[in-house]
């Protein structure tokens, strides 16, 4: 059974991030266009589950599927979309989990989601505490049941990405976030 565990921000992360990174860039090659760090984890000072959450955008989603035997090899659970249409999704660790790999096609609206609802908790440290306490609390209180965690905080995450988006919109033009560092764009 899976524990859900909620820690404080780990320094490690990006590095942890950036060594995966090379990997998936080995494996996909060219394929990958971009590849970002995202989740909580890619949140300096967000408290999280120590999950690395991995973003490569590539020109040709279909083109993905053909790479699952080599995830496979380097210890990735392929899961085709897992829910969401036009991602292809990977695992890594079992029950303990240790990365996730969600990879877009450029363009997709996801993309954005995740960058937005990143880079706007990163840059709203009240809220970020307040989110990071409320998934400890849900981690603490459902420790063997990530189903009730998950419900626990979607509502709360629905008000932030819908919040992030409008900031994402009316922002990106000005501002780039590196690992948790914000520079002004001119």
């Amino acid at each position: 059974m899976r524990k859900v565990e909620v820690c404080s921000y780990n320094e490690k992360w990006p590095l942890m991030f950036l060594e995966e990174a090379e990997k998936l860039k080995l494996i996909f090659g060219n394929e990958i266009l971009d590849i970002y760090h995202i989740g909580s984890t890619s949140v300096r000072g967000l408290k999280a589950k120590p999950i690395i959450d991995i973003m490569p955008v590539v020109e040709d989603i279909t083109l993905v599927d053909k790479y699952n035997e080599e995830m496979q090899n380097n210890g990735y659970e392929p899961k085709g979309e897992n829910g969401l249409l036009g991602r292809r999704y990977f695992q890594k660790g079992g029950d303990n989990r240790s990365h996730h790999v969600h990879i877009y096609q450029v363009g997709s609206n996801e993309i954005k989601r995740h960058l937005a609802f990143r880079d706007y908790l990163q840059s709203h440290p009240s809220l970020k505490k307040t989110y990071g306490d409320l998934k400890e609390r849900l981690a603490q209180q459902f420790p063997h049941d990530i189903e009730s965690y998950i419900n626990g905080k979607d509502r709360i995450a629905k008000e932030i990405e819908e919040k992030a988006l409008e900031w994402f919109k009316e922002n990106q033009k000005h501002t780039l976030i590196i690992d948790g560092d914000s520079y002004a764009m001119e």
